[in-house]
């Protein structure tokens, strides 16, 4: 028996969507951008680049049109900064949580719940790295299990790894130097490597700014 054409539906799941970060390196580094449906952890000191690539990322989403979200855990968001970034902040909903890492995971968790979002930011990267690793495990897999089937995609924002396993993508974000032109300082070089799936492979990016 010859076996007939493969159906529409599992052709089209073998390719996840993503959406754009707005980062032309970014996005062929990760091979099209952030996977919708799917949970991708941003990892990497302060300055590292990690909230500027978040912001890229929601000045694509919101300047195509998409509604997002910021949960922000430390109080560390700028609206000024962000809409310097090109993010419209007419589409994005900016959830402060005071520095309460649990109550920012129950926001994260409704947030996603809710639907609608094309991106949910969840900053995590204020908070200690011993604090961060009392999120159980199960907690990240929760939050995978909500954003799959759904055009949401997912980032968290953070010191080091720790959704892991639950997470479909995982960016290391570390510093680069000052990128010169001469004697112009033209801003400062950061670099992404793709820590998951493994691939050894870093872009270098410039920004006036990073965090």
């Amino acid at each position: 028996m010859i076996p007939g054409p493969v159906p529409w539906r599992v052709a089209a799941a073998a390719k996840q969507e993503t959406l754009s970060t707005g980062l032309e390196h970014v996005d062929r580094l990760t091979g099209g951008g952030f996977p919708r449906g799917s949970l991708t952890e941003i990892c990497g000191p302060a300055s590292s680049g990690r909230t500027s690539l978040a912001l890229a990322v929601l000045a694509a989403a919101t300047g195509a049109g998409e509604c997002c979200a910021y949960v922000d855990t430390e109080g560390a968001f700028d609206p000024q900064s962000a809409a310097a970034a090109g993010v419209k902040l007419d589409r994005l909903l900016w959830v402060r949580c005071g520095g309460n890492p649990e109550y920012a995971l129950r926001s994260t968790d409704l947030v996603v719940q809710a639907g609608g979002f094309g991106v949910v930011i969840f900053d995590l990267g204020g908070v200690r790295p011993e604090i961060a690793r009392r999120i159980p495990a199960a907690s990240w897999f929760r939050l995978r299990r909500a954003v799959e089937g759904t055009r949401t995609a997912l980032a968290l924002i953070e010191q080091q790894p720790n959704a892991k396993a639950a997470a479909s993508l995982i960016l290391e974000m570390r510093q680069g130097g000052l990128a010169w032109a001469g004697k112009l300082l033209l801003g400062a070089r950061r670099e992404a490597a793709l820590r998951k799936p493994p691939r050894s492979a870093t872009v270098s990016l410039e920004w006036l700014a990073a965090g």
